[in-house]
């Protein structure tokens, strides 16, 4: 014992570093950990080979999307719901002056096109009626294309299938659901490796002055790098319930301690970057299910065309003729279905407010079950995770190593 009490006195520095780099160990593992999970976004390395690496979340983009989809759709947000909440009137109100822009526009290029002699010998103030009428006509047509969406919304939206494509195509936006509602996990797993590291450094040190074997050093650091990452990543999780300790401290997983805030946090990027009113009118307009707007539109611009030639329908029929009529028809949906996006989006800020999305998933996060809402970030861990502690252990084996060579000279 006194020999390696002398031997700490002499080569005190170097004992005192081993704790030291214990904890830079332990730090540099956690951040290159994180790291891995979220970057590169696109595979970088040699095709074909091992060698090389995809971040864990983009790499497994289209799973963790639907997983994450999965829980959106089924437990936070009730798409119906979130339509129930918009006032057809209030739609037309808002965009009142760019949807009579568009009627004016499509009334006339639709008229001169398929019947431009007639259109042309028409006095001004009579092609002035005639778009008047149908101007007439289109916001009680806006509420009723709203009622019958309402009503048959699952047959013109699939939420889900927007969702997924969303995240899926977009794997940084995927990568930013994560980490943003989970950096201060994330911060929490690197600081754990400078604590975890130094005490287990410390007995490092101990077990070296005891027993100067090389082999101490990159096995402690490999210890230390495996261990520090898996109990670091449980303890975000666990214990998902609070727990007393000595009727004085509780003890609870950070991730589930946060509630509130990523709550919070995770409703206003699904507001903001999935469920905005472009990426729902885009799905609707082009999503799988988009052909039976498309019928349903076309229907109701045919019955709207009819109502307004019903007092001359012989008449009409008779100057235009049946086929050219239904072209007409055709034609005018076609066109209402291409102003349709440019049209809405004056609604858009309404909307936006009207359907509160961030509020809705907030208020139902909180509802969730601990394993429910874990299931919100502990995907992106279990992916991999095997990797990830393994890269945690191999890097600490190296500086292990570095250790010995400081250690013998």
């Amino acid at each position: 014992m006194d020999a390696v009490l002398d031997d700490i006195a002499r080569h005190w520095p170097l004992y005192a570093a081993i704790p030291l780099v214990a904890a830079l160990i332990g730090y540099v593992t956690k951040r290159v950990a994180i790291e891995m999970m979220f970057r590169p976004l696109e595979w970088t390395g040699i095709r074909g080979t091992f060698l090389g690496w995809q971040g864990v979340v983009p790499r497994h983009g289209g799973r963790m999307a639907a997983i994450a989809t999965d829980l959106l759709t089924a437990n936070l947000l009730d798409i119906r719901d979130v339509f129930d909440r918009i006032d057809s009137g209030r739609i037309a109100r808002e965009i009142e002056q760019p949807l009579l822009r568009a009627v004016d526009d499509i009334a006339r290029d639709v008229l001169a096109e398929y019947h431009p002699r007639m259109w042309d010998r028409l006095p001004p103030m009579a092609q002035e009626l005639i778009v008047k009428q149908l101007q007439a006509s289109s916001p009680r047509l806006v509420g009723q294309l709203m009622d019958e969406v309402r009503e048959n919304l699952d047959d013109v939206l699939d939420v889900k299938h927007m969702t997924v494509q969303r995240l899926t195509q977009d794997k940084a936006l995927l990568v930013r659901l994560i980490r943003e509602t989970s950096r201060p996990e994330m911060a929490f797993i690197a600081r754990s490796g400078i604590y975890f590291g130094f005490v287990l450094g410390i007995v490092q040190s101990v077990i070296w002055a005891v027993t100067k074997e090389p082999l101490v050093m990159p096995i402690f650091g490999a210890c230390i790098g495996f261990f520090t990452d898996w109990l670091a990543i449980k303890l975000i999780f666990v214990p998902r319930e609070p727990i007393r300790v000595f009727h004085r401290f509780t003890v609870q997983g950070k991730f589930q301690r946060r509630r509130t805030e990523v709550a919070r946090q995770y409703g206003e990027l699904i507001a903001r970057e999935v469920l905005t009113v472009p990426n729902l009118m885009e799905s609707i307009l082009r999503g799988p299910r988009s052909d039976r707007l498309m019928a349903m539109i076309r229907r109701m611009v045919a019955e709207a065309i009819d109502e307004q030639t019903s007092a001359a329908k012989p008449l009409v029929t008779v100057a235009i003729g049946t086929r050219r009529l239904e072209e007409m028809k055709r034609a005018a949906a076609a066109k209402a279905i291409e102003r349709l996006p440019d049209t809405v989006s004056h609604a858009e800020g309404y909307l936006t407010k009207a359907m509160n999305v961030a509020n809705m998933v907030e208020e139902r996060m909180m509802k969730l079950t601990p394993v429910e809402y874990e299931g919100l970030l502990r995907p992106a861990f279990r992916q991999d995770e095997w990797k990830l502690i393994a890269v945690g252990g191999v890097i600490g084996f190296i500086v292990g190593e570095l250790q010995v060579l400081l250690m013998l000279h």
